[in-house]
């Protein structure tokens, strides 16, 4: 396989707004998937019945290919980035839904007895003490939804929303392996930033974690 080199500083700015757009994609997608299962998840949480229910669904989602979401979404939303979108906020959820549901289970039981005994109300107890404790827990599950989400958009290419995903249509019609190589590794450098982004935020918002270690 021979790359050409000269290819890449005569697409730069091809490049830059391939990935520009890849990003337009998957971040919200990531996004809307963590509003989506923050209730969920405190309902499967507490409705002990509805759990299996939500959790079930969620994975029978995740179970549907990508391209057949898509195909699926196609005559409600048309070729636009909403389909892309919808498509990928559909597979983020499954993880997000179930790792905020652990996370909710993670906290001890005493806590919740004892915020209870202090008189404060279950939403407050929510979002002061539940939510916080859960947070590690809840950040693992949006890594893995990023980097997935990054990694499914180049199949919304399908669709002409495929960011980075052009580059790999392109190079496999033409034989021509240069851009699939562009694709792939600039995918992986933005899932690795995103990783490194996430990491650095979770570390910035549980102090209690550092002071622990």
């Amino acid at each position: 396989m021979t790359i050409d080199w000269d290819w890449f500083p005569d697409h730069r700015d091809d490049l830059v707004r391939l990935t520009v757009d890849h990003l337009s994609t998957a971040i919200p997608s990531v996004l809307f998937g963590l509003l989506i299962a923050l209730p969920l998840a405190v309902i499967a949480h507490r409705v002990r019945p509805l759990r299996g229910l939500l959790l079930g669904l969620s994975n029978v989602l995740f179970t549907i290919p990508s391209i057949a979401i898509f195909v699926l979404l196609l005559p409600v939303t048309g070729l636009t980035r909403t389909t892309a979108i919808t498509g990928l906020t559909i597979y983020t959820l499954v993880v997000l839904l179930r790792n905020t549901v652990e996370g909710l289970d993670s906290v001890p039981t005493k806590v919740r007895e004892a915020s209870k005994a202090m008189g404060t109300r279950p939403l407050r107890t929510l979002l002061t003490v539940e939510l916080p404790l859960a947070f590690p827990v809840i950040m693992a599950g949006v890594r893995v939804a990023t980097v997935m989400a990054i990694s499914l958009v180049s199949v919304a290419s399908y669709i002409g929303y495929g960011g980075l995903g052009q580059l790999f249509t392109d190079g496999f019609q033409r034989n021509y392996p240069t851009p699939v190589v562009a694709g792939v590794a600039l995918s992986l450098l933005l899932a690795l930033v995103a990783d490194a982004v996430l990491v650095t935020v979770q570390w910035l918002c549980t102090p209690w974690l550092r002071r622990r270690a």
